[in-house]
């Protein structure tokens, strides 16, 4: 009787239902600062590369400065849960700035994306305050 069904096949253990998201519904202000700071991410990467080949620095200066400024930019992404992490985001934001010494361009690529970022955290937390149960 293999075609039966018995009672301990169509019980589910507890554990297989899926689990709900820790910390609730993902904040607009977080979604927005995780997109600009990904896309910063790939910006800072390929300048990088144009510092590294304008040979302004010493290459060793120019790839491992840019690939720890990358890394960085990535593990914020990861961070964003937390409130601290925020201000982190806008010294980064000052950091790309501040590379528009080595390489100038990145002054207004720099000030680009600090603005981006500064429009996610005004507008991100405004709708983030409105969306709240009054």
């Amino acid at each position: 009787m293999d075609d039966e069904v018995t009672d301990s096949d169509s019980v589910q253990p507890e554990d297989s239902a899926p689990r709900a998201r820790r910390g609730g519904p993902r904040s607009v202000k977080r979604s927005l600062a995780s997109i600009v700071l990904g896309f910063e991410t790939i910006v800072v990467f390929l300048a990088a590369l144009v510092t590294y080949g304008l040979s302004s620095i010493p290459p060793f200066v120019a790839l491992g400065g840019g690939a720890l400024l990358v890394l960085a930019l990535v593990a914020l992404i990861g961070l964003l849960r937390y409130s601290w992490s925020y201000p982190v985001g806008w010294a980064l934001q000052a950091i790309v700035i501040a590379t528009g010494f080595i390489t100038p361009a990145m002054f207004f690529v720099g000030a680009l994306f600090a603005a981006m970022w500064a429009y996610c955290m005004i507008n991100g937390t405004r709708i983030d305050n409105q969306k709240e149960p009054s």
